[in-house]
């Protein structure tokens, strides 16, 4: 009864109590919800931007898909003149001897020395070879007794022959008195063996005629032989020319042993000098013997010096791809020296016509090198090109190119064969 007969205050006070623990649940929900709904809004601007990301994205790949990209273009040059080469040479005698002694002595007089200007025949040295001189005296003697030993035996054969004619006559005479009875048979057969013995006789007194021109002719070899050799006394220049080397002096003791000797001089003819040059084997196809050539000295600044292609090897030196090539140059002047330095300038006629490009138009890719070529309708074509030669700036196309065709400058990197290309102008 208590409980139900409760005072209305007592109710109201119990009301207000529920009512503030209602409040109070829902100011703790707020911030929650607060969050959430940032939350919420952050995922939608996320979900917006990524979307709009995706479109951007797919509408410049369709752009660049369907770009035509704009580039500069230039017209390759057809190459058919001479090729212009500069190569290193060095220059050289036209003929150089080195001089040995031909006969053993002592040098008895020298006349010339290192840059001597000699002529042909002119006397260098002169070489005293005493023993040399005795054996061509004993060779000269003997000679003549060997020319007597001849006469003799000419002279035998004339007396053999006489003997053999008397001895034919006292046959006959003997076989004619034999018939008539006044001479023994036996005196007809001595007669018949003495012409027989004299014919021996005759045949061996013209063997020895034989024999003595043999030993004549042996003596006169050695003779003439000794006689050379005495003139190899006298050292004679070869040629005209200057004297680059001289190895003697008065007294020294000379052999004739030239493979271990050392030679007394060395002369060299400068009027025309020999350049030698390597050609490499690129050119090499299109060089011929009479081709001009400029050879320039750095000792002479601005100067020109004329030559042609003299003689070459015919063959490559295996060992660097090159063609031994020899220019004559002709030096009556004498400005120019036997072992300089040189450059020579060869215009080589082409095998075959080349194209040139610039090297900014060149894409390397996995293929190899290749050209944007633009082709009809401003439609890309990429050519397959081989590089013979690189001049930094262009570069000389060997095949790929037939020569008229116009190609795209510094290419873009997804140039593709087949794509539309603007061509700026």
């Amino acid at each position: 009864m208590s409980d139900l007969l409760q005072s209305p205050s007592h109710k109201h006070e119990s009301s207000g109590l529920g009512t503030a623990e209602t409040g109070a649940a829902g100011l703790n929900k707020r911030p929650f919800l607060i969050g959430a709904a940032i939350l919420a809004g952050i995922l939608c601007i996320g979900v917006v931007r990524h979307v709009w990301r995706n479109y951007d994205a797919s509408a410049y790949r369709e752009a660049q898909a369907t770009a035509v990209p704009s580039v500069r273009t230039a017209k390759v040059v057809r190459q058919d003149n001479p090729i212009r080469l500069e190569l290193p040479g060095q220059t050289l005698a036209i003929n150089q001897a080195r001089l040995f002694a031909r006969a053993t002595g002592y040098i008895a007089e020298r006349r010339v020395d290192i840059g001597s200007r000699v002529k042909k025949g002119d006397l260098l040295a002169r070489i005293a070879a005493p023993d040399l001189d005795h054996q061509y005296a004993q060779a000269q003697a003997q000679l003549l007794l060997s020319k007597a030993q001849l006469s003799q035996s000419t002279a035998q054969v004339e007396q053999t022959r006489a003997n053999l004619e008397l001895a034919k006559i006292t046959h006959a005479r003997i076989s004619t008195l034999v018939k008539q009875k006044f001479e023994s048979k036996q005196n007809d057969d001595n007669a018949r063996a003495n012409v027989q013995t004299q014919a021996a006789n005759l045949a061996s007194a013209e063997a020895g005629v034989e024999v003595a021109r043999a030993n004549v002719a042996a003596q006169q070899a050695t003779v003439d032989r000794l006689k050379q050799l005495t003139e190899f006394e006298s050292v004679v220049a070869p040629f005209d020319g200057v004297v680059t080397a001289r190895n003697i002096e008065m007294g020294d003791l000379v052999t004739a042993d030239a493979s271990g000797a050392t030679p007394l001089f060395s002369v060299a003819r400068d009027d025309v000098l020999r350049v030698q040059v390597a050609v490499p084997q690129a050119e090499a196809a299109g060089l011929v013997d009479g081709l001009e050539a400029e050879v320039v000295v750095p000792e002479a600044p601005g100067k020109i010096f004329k030559g042609r292609i003299a003689r070459n090897a015919s063959a490559l030196d295996a060992a660097t791809r090159t063609l031994p090539v020899e220019v004559d140059v002709t030096n009556k002047t004498g400005e120019l020296r036997p072992g300089l330095f040189t450059r020579v300038r060869l215009n080589i006629p082409r095998a075959q016509p080349s194209v040139t490009a610039p090297a900014q138009a060149i894409l390397f890719r996995a293929a190899g090198p290749q050209l944007a070529v633009v082709g009809k309708d401003d439609v890309v074509q990429l050519r397959r090109i081989v590089i013979a030669r690189d001049f930094g700036t262009t570069v000389e196309i060997k095949d790929g190119l037939a020569g008229d065709e116009t190609i795209i400058l510094d290419p873009p990197a997804g140039l593709r064969d087949g794509m539309k290309i603007s061509v700026k102008m």
